[in-house]
């Protein structure tokens, strides 16, 4: 069913996924450097895909950044490194993470767990356990599992944003060209009120 290392992170782990990942973005803002994971936690030498979200904590909490792939070759603790400052740069969002941002961001990150292709989408998504990546004429788009309950969203409209986002037409996931692959994973995030990690 899947090429992803099947893994499955206790809290502690997914406490220091997201540690990890804020560190990887602020050496990379302040210093321009590349975190390197020390010592890792055993969950984190599985061989999975990793993404990791950032958000503006002010205003309506902007998106300032994604990145990650559901396929990992690298070790997760290095996906996670690599994710975080791929989100931090001017690659994905348009505009790169400044210092004074840092103190009002929230970081999530998600462990890919496993991933299956599917010729039925709409049929196969269960909402808010399933993340979509979708796949055409080399262009990509992902969406995070938790993006379509946060929002509201159909399966429709869930398929429809992940194209939007690759820059294919909305309905192109209903092409039979496009390639439509669903991934599970476990998301970890920052608590709004700068308190400890919660898992979604």
């Amino acid at each position: 069913m899947s090429e992803a290392q099947t893994v499955h992170l206790t809290y502690e782990d997914g406490a220091r996924a997201v540690e990890l990942a804020r560190e990887s973005v602020e050496s990379y803002v302040l210093h321009g450097q590349r975190e390197q994971p020390g010592s890792m936690r055993d969950a984190f030498y599985a061989r999975t895909g990793a993404f990791v979200r950032i958000q503006s904590t002010r205003g309506r909490g902007r998106l300032r950044g994604c990145a990650g792939a559901y396929r990992g070759k690298d070790q997760l603790g290095h996906a996670i490194v690599d994710a975080a400052i791929q989100a931090a740069s001017g690659d994905s969002c348009g505009s790169e993470i400044e210092q004074p941002e840092l103190p009002n961001l929230n970081i999530s990150v998600c462990i890919v767990c496993n991933h299956v292709l599917t010729n039925d989408p709409v049929a196969d998504i269960e909402l808010g356990t399933h993340g979509v990546a979708v796949d055409m004429d080399g262009q990509h788009g992902w969406l995070y599992p938790t993006i379509p309950v946060e929002n509201g969203w159909s399966e429709e409209q869930f398929l429809t944003h992940a194209c939007r986002k690759a820059g294919l037409p909305p309905l192109a996931w209903q092409d039979e060209d496009a390639m439509v692959t669903l991934f599970e994973g476990q998301v970890f995030r920052e608590r709004a009120d700068g308190g400890s990690v919660e898992e979604l």
